[in-house]
Formats: structure tokens, C-alpha cells, sequence
């Protein structure tokens, strides 16, 4: 029966056990299940088996001749570093089992075992893997279209980043992120992990906020297969395909409650547990959390929990918001135009001097992301030649006079910023609440709530 085109391919494996009857057995099983495999009868064959061929993944005795369990998954790791390592262990203790584990062990099976728990075992390894390639070929897919993200700016406040992301980024603690919504949160994260000894093991993100608080909890964990309504497979958690590499979690101010004290004890102990099972697994990822919110508020007023903040807060770095920033206007203009701007004749990516005047002159509540949907229609308008202030939004423009009018009356507040933010978001969503919430990243209710309050003041006036 020919292969279905969405089918994983089987793994390449080396199984490595000094029990003449366990060697016989996986040559004849493991083909059964899909994946070619090399069988050794020692741990120093095992080694040599590593010097000549790649594996997807090694089944090794913890207990062999020559070379212990633990010795070839470092020789393993050291050839290979994304090969995966499960072990085996005749012992009724699982501490060295779990020694395996802190060496970069994926998982480790108890003698005896069944053949059943081996080929699920494996099929876990499949799927983190498959997960893994769609992950980078997805990431060399957008840095292909756009260039690989990187921070942009010589600003003082850029500076200072920069600064904190060199001195944190080779160390292993977790980061904690502050800043405003659309100041570049998820870039300053992958800059930590790029410069860290991870930089090659992947990078997940996922945002806290944008899924439903019974899905969670499978997301970052896993589930097994039956663990609940509509959970028909086993699901690899995205702890799980970030090991080895960084795990960061946006917006965890967004985190319901029940799901911050699991968080906690995963930190804590580096475990997780997947929805349905009782067994854990040791996960090796490096966190890194960001939000626009106070947490020290949330804690204040119940809403996060204290140990969890003191827990991801080992070191903060702030990012300023762009108001605080303009002199790194022209240069992120001018990478945003390059991104968003079709290369051939009659076009370059310049701005004139009044578009940089209106850009450096207006207030950014909606920070980057805001000056990136400002240039991208501002590419749209513009047929050739440079962009100048004609080709900037209607409702930019318009802003633009009450911030410059705001501006001689005196400072803006930040409620008069977060209501400019508010009023921009609802003018380019056609006054569609729904969408312009979830662009600023805030709930509808939190919406109406703002809207609510900013009409009270002003007919209190």
C-alpha cells in the first residue's frame, strides 16, 4: 500500500542493549513499526555506531559494558544535538533514570516494558519531531520573505536593551519583558535566545492571552490520547518541541489563575505533566515571559499570583515605547518600507522630509506595530518615487493635528494616550469594537469599560 503524502516518515534508530534476546527482538520490531534501526550489543559499539551514521533517535540500556547508558546519550548529543534519547533501565529505583533525564534524555522505559509503550514512546518522538521541522521551515520561510527579525534603533533606550540582552542572553535565567502593546516584545525575546547558547534549538512563542482557559493547559503541556472530549491523538505540548531551546510565553498577565500554579511548579522543577497522564517528564527550556501589564498591580489586586511574578522576574528588561524613541524613527521607516514595499523600477525606500516631520512629530500610542500599518498604507498610495505626508492614513493626518494641538497645551497624560490609542484602533476598523480590541490587545469588556469612562469625564468637565 503506497504512502499517504501527509504520513511522518520513520525514524532512523540506534537501539544499544547487552541482552542477546532484547537485540533479536528490536531487529525483527522496530521495522514493524515504520523506523529503520541499528542494533549494538555494547555501549563502545553503540559510540562508534554514532561516528558513522546521523540518528533521529537512540533506545539505550543504562547498564551496559565498555560505555554506560548515560556516556553514549553524551556522545550522542555531542555528534547529534537533535537527536532524541530514551532509555532503559532494569532498576526499581529511577534515579538514574532521571540522571539520563538531566543529560538530555527525551523519556525513559522501565524493564520490562511492553513493545506497545516502545512504539508510543517513539511515536512521541515523531511527532516532536514534525512539529520541529514545520517550525523551522516555517521560520526560514518568513525570514526568506522578510529578512530575519532583529531589533532596530541607536537610541539610548534601544541601547540599554541591547545592553541588558547581551549581558542576560548567554546566561540561562528566566526574562521577564516589560513594555507596551506593539513595542516589539516577541523581537527583544528572540534576540535574548539568539544570543544564547540555544540560538540553534528552537524558539516557540505563544500567546497567552489569545487562547480559551480549557485549551491551555494542552497547548503548553500536551495531552494524551481520551484525556477529554475531542482529544482523538496524542498531542505533543510546546514545552515539549522547545526542548532544548526557549519557550516564550507573551502576554502571561493574561494566564487565568488555575494555570499560574502549574506554571509555577513546572519552573520550579522542570517537569511537566501531560493532561490525562499521571507520569512526568523532564523538560530542559529556557523561559522567557513579557506583558504590558503591571503585574505588581495584579498582585495587589489578586489577579497573579506573588510567587509566580518573583518566579519569572530573575531579570527584567524594559522596552521604552516609541514616543520615548523618535530618533529611531527614520531607520525603522526605513525597514519597514523594505519589507513592505515591491523592489523594481520607479521604486525606493525613502521618505520625504515632511513625511519623517509628521512621523517624528506624532504621539505613538499604538507604538511599532502602529508605524508599521502607517508605512504599509503609505506603500499602498504610493505609486514611485519617495513616500511624502500625501500618502499617510486619513485618520493618521487627522490624529496628527489633535496630538500636535494636545502637544501645545501640555504633556498628554497616559489616559489621553491610551484613549488616542483607542480612537486610532476604532478609525481603522471602521469603529468594529471586536476587531479594534483585539488589535490593542485588551478584552471587549476592558473596551467598553475605557469608553465608558472617558465619556464620564468628559461630561463631568
Amino acid at each position: 500500500m503506497p504512502t499517504q503524502p501527509n504520513a511522518p516518515q520513520g525514524l532512523s534508530m540506534l537501539f544499544a542493549d547487552d541482552e542477546r534476546s532484547l537485540q533479536e527482538l528490536m531487529k525483527l520490531e522496530i521495522p514493524r513499526m515504520g523506523h529503520r534501526v541499528t542494533v549494538c550489543p555494547d555501549g563502545l559499539t553503540a559510540a562508534a555506531a554514532l561516528e558513522k551514521d546521523n540518528f533521529d533517535c537512540i533506545l539505550v540500556d543504562l547498564d551496559m559494558p565498555g560505555l554506560n547508558g548515560i556516556q553514549v546519550i553524551a556522545k550522542a548529543k555531542e555528534m547529534s544535538p537533535s537527536t532524541e534519547a530514551i532509555v532503559l533501565t532494569g532498576k526499581s529505583s529511577t534515579d538514574t533514570a532521571i540522571a539520563a533525564l538531566r543529560h538530555g534524555a527525551f523519556d525513559y522505559l522501565t524493564k520490562p516494558c511492553k513493545l506497545v509503550e516502545i512504539e508510543a514512546l517513539l511515536k512521541r518522538v515523531q511527532d516532536k519531531r514534525e512539529l520541529t521541522n514545520k517550525y523551522y521551515a516555517l521560520v526560514h520561510r518568513l525570514e526568506s520573505i522578510e529578512g530575519a527579525p532583529r531589533l532596530i534603533g541607536e537610541s539610548t533606550g534601544m541601547g540599554q536593551v541591547q545592553k541588558m540582552i547581551s549581558r542576560v542572553g548567554p546566561t540561562d535565567s528566566t526574562v521577564l519583558i516589560l513594555g507596551e502593546t506593539g513595542t516589539g516584545k516577541e523581537l527583544v525575546a528572540r534576540a535574548v535566545h539568539e544570543n544564547s547558547t540555544r540560538a540553534g534549538k528552537p524558539f516557540v512563542a505563544i500567546n497567552c492571552g489569545a487562547l480559551p482557559e480549557n485549551l491551555i493547559e494542552s497547548e503548553l503541556f500536551g495531552h494524551a490520547k481520551g484525556a477529554f472530549t475531542g482529544a482523538d491523538d496524542h498531542r505533543t505540548g510546546l514545552f515539549e518541541v522547545a526542548s532544548g531551546g526557549t519557550i516564550f510565553l507573551d502576554e502571561i498577565g493574561e494566564l487565568p489563575k488555575s494555570m499560574q500554579a502549574k506554571l509555577l511548579r513546572v519552573l520550579e522543577s522542570r517537569e511537566i505533566r501531560r493532561v490525562g497522564e499521571n507520569k512526568t517528564v523532564m523538560v530542559d527550556v529556557r523561559v522567557v515571559c513579557a506583558t504590558h501589564r503591571n503585574l505588581e498591580d495584579m498582585v495587589a489586586e489578586d489577579e497573579f499570583r506573588e510567587d509566580l511574578m518573583y518566579r519569572i522576574n530573575t531579570f527584567e528588561i524594559h522596552l521604552p515605547p516609541l514616543r520615548e524613541r523618535l530618533d529611531d524613527i527614520p531607520q525603522l521607516a526605513a525597514h519597514l518600507l523594505a519589507r513592505f514595499r515591491p523592489q523594481g523600477k520607479g521604486f525606493d525606500h525613502q521618505l520625504t522630509d515632511d513625511a519623517l516631520s509628521a512621523l517624528k512629530s506624532h504621539v505613538w500610542p499604538g507604538n511599532v506595530r502602529e508605524l508599521a500599518n502607517v508605512i504599509e498604507h503609505a506603500t499602498i498610495l504610493c505609486d514611485s518615487g519617495p513616500i511624502s505626508s500625501e500618502h499617510l492614513p486619513q485618520h493618521f493626518n487627522r490624529r496628527q493635528l489633535t496630538g500636535g494641538a494636545k502637544a501645545q497645551l501640555g504633556p498628554m497624560t497616559l489616559r489621553d494616550l491610551e484613549m488616542e490609542a483607542i480612537h486610532q484602533a476604532l478609525d481603522r476598523h471602521s469603529g468594529n469594537k471586536p476587531k479594534a480590541a483585539e488589535e490593542l490587545g485588551i478584552s471587549l469588556k476592558t473596551l467598553y469599560n475605557k469608553l465608558n469612562q472617558s465619556t464620564t469625564l468628559e461630561k463631568s468637565a
